[in-house]
């Protein structure tokens, strides 16, 4: 069990900086192309956290595992809004903005709801995958309207004039040692995570909604509490709706329409409704006094310990 749980750990590691080595070369090369630095920051950046999720739930489908797939996806959305966001609430209140109550809680609860009724029947096709991706795009052309007319200035930069050969090669060689550590990354963590299941005696359901779904909501989690150290904790909550809006639409919609998906009816009939309330029960949450403070940190941290002790009993 202890070498299944290291190849888990390493396996996650690789994961985490293969995403932040990929991002990193991938948008310098963009922005070397002038490709605007709002769309840079609109699709490559917003990748960069959802980046583990996404090769795990790829690598869990062609291992036809597709607990793990759907699992990481929904325990990562539950985790994200309970877990690090009330994690966030204790360090400080968090100031709710007019876009985060109107736009991002609308869009994660509707992307919600289309994902229930897609999975109702046990399965996740290419066609609803489609969909939902479509969705995402529709979404992000959205989001890049509201940023040009605001006139929205996003943290992504070049400085052309210091570029050099050197640099080109530098900026390819992380794309391809992200894309290896990502690919090597979720295969390892994928193994591990599946002999931990059967060490421990628990369905890969259980597995993919905590020990996946915790591993890659680590990048959440750490971005959040360094964020509320340094006061910034109005950011919090945009990003991670954003996060659980990515992981719908782009993660399961791309794993979907490269490899259907089967769906647990645990998940859907108790995960998803789980995902559901915790969703819509942030509303009032949000809007009693216009933020989120240490009581409502109290609140989601207790509705997560619930929920892992209700599928862990």
């Amino acid at each position: 069990m202890l070498l299944d749980i290291l190849i888990l750990i390493v396996g996650l590691v690789t994961l985490i900086l293969g995403g932040d080595v990929l991002v990193k070369g991938a948008s310098r090369v963009a922005l070397r192309f002038d490709v605007s630095p709002m769309i840079v920051g609109l699709t490559i950046v917003a990748f960069s956290t959802s980046a583990p999720e996404m090769l795990v739930s790829l690598n869990a489908a062609f291992k036809e595992v597709p607990d793990f797939a759907m699992g990481n996806v929904v325990g990562s959305n539950i985790a994200n809004l309970s877990l690090v966001l009330g994690t966030a609430c204790l360090f400080g209140y968090i100031p709710i903005q007019k876009g985060t109550a109107r736009r991002d809680w609308l869009v994660t609860m509707l992307a919600s709801i289309l994902l229930y009724f897609f999975t109702k029947d046990g399965d996740l096709v290419l066609w609803e995958g489609a969909i939902l991706f479509s969705c995402l795009i529709a979404y992000l052309g959205y989001l890049l309207v509201i940023t040009k007319k605001d006139q929205i200035k996003l943290d992504v930069t070049y400085d052309r004039s210091k570029d050099s050969n050197a640099d080109k090669a530098k900026d390819l060689l992380y794309i391809g040692l992200g894309g290896v550590c990502l690919y090597f990354g979720s295969d390892w963590f994928i193994s591990g995570a599946e002999s931990l299941a059967t060490d421990l005696g628990v369905s890969q359901r259980v597995i993919g909604l905590t020990v996946l779904a915790l591993g890659t909501s680590l990048p959440e989690l750490a971005t959040s509490i360094i964020a509320a150290r340094k006061g910034e904790t109005d950011l919090a909550l945009g990003n991670l709706f954003g996060s659980n809006i990515f992981n719908i639409l782009s993660i399961l919609g791309i794993t979907s329409m490269v490899h259907g998906l089967g769906v647990n009816s645990m998940i859907i009939d108790n995960d998803l409704i789980w995902m559901l309330g915790l969703t819509l029960g942030i509303l009032p949450l949000m809007l009693f006094r216009r933020r989120l403070s240490t009581l409502s940190g109290i609140i989601l941290l207790t509705f997560y310990g619930l929920y892992i002790f209700m599928i862990l009993k």
